[in-house]
């Protein structure tokens, strides 16, 4: 089982790479704090709770793949109701984001893949919950690259902006 998000954004695979690599710009639009080291087995920490950095974060992950601008794949850990199914050592799923050139920016693929044991309840519930939460942080990256294109919150079919 793998999930499957992508969209376009009108900026160059270089602005998009540096919003996923640089942690000053990750956490304009993903989680309030990261440490990212962009290197194979660097560092791919995002913090949800930075005033308690051992819940809701992604410590102790890493980047497994790594080909400057175009594609990256990074250790995941899914927030705390889904720990059992998700944050075991050795039981990581892992996320590939891939970005490819098009005529008019970036298309960035997401895939979140490694599910152990897809077939359980508890694991099913992990995999909707991020099926909605892959969804709305593309749509959160392109209202970060693309405020000039961004709605109204009240008029964004996201909710991001």
């Amino acid at each position: 089982m793998t999930i499957t998000q992508q969209i376009v954004i009108q900026k160059n695979q270089e602005q998009v790479w540096q919003a996923w690599m640089e942690a000053d710009r990750l956490v304009k639009w993903f989680s309030p704090e990261a440490e990212i080291e962009a290197t194979i087995g660097g560092k791919f920490e995002l913090y949800f709770d930075p005033t308690n950095k051992n819940s809701m974060s992604t410590k102790g992950c890493q980047i497994v793949h790594f080909e400057p601008f175009k594609s990256f794949t990074f250790q995941w850990k899914g927030p705390d109701p889904f720990a059992e199914v998700m944050n075991q050592d050795g039981h990581l799923t892992e996320v590939n984001v891939t970005l490819q050139p098009v005529t008019n920016g970036t298309n960035v693929i997401v895939i979140h893949a490694g599910w152990h044991n897809p077939d359980s309840t508890e694991t099913q519930r992990a995999i909707e919950w991020h099926k909605e939460a892959w969804a709305n942080m593309l749509a959160s990256l392109k209202c970060y690259l693309q405020p000039e294109n961004s709605k109204p919150p009240s008029e964004a079919s996201t909710g991001c902006c």
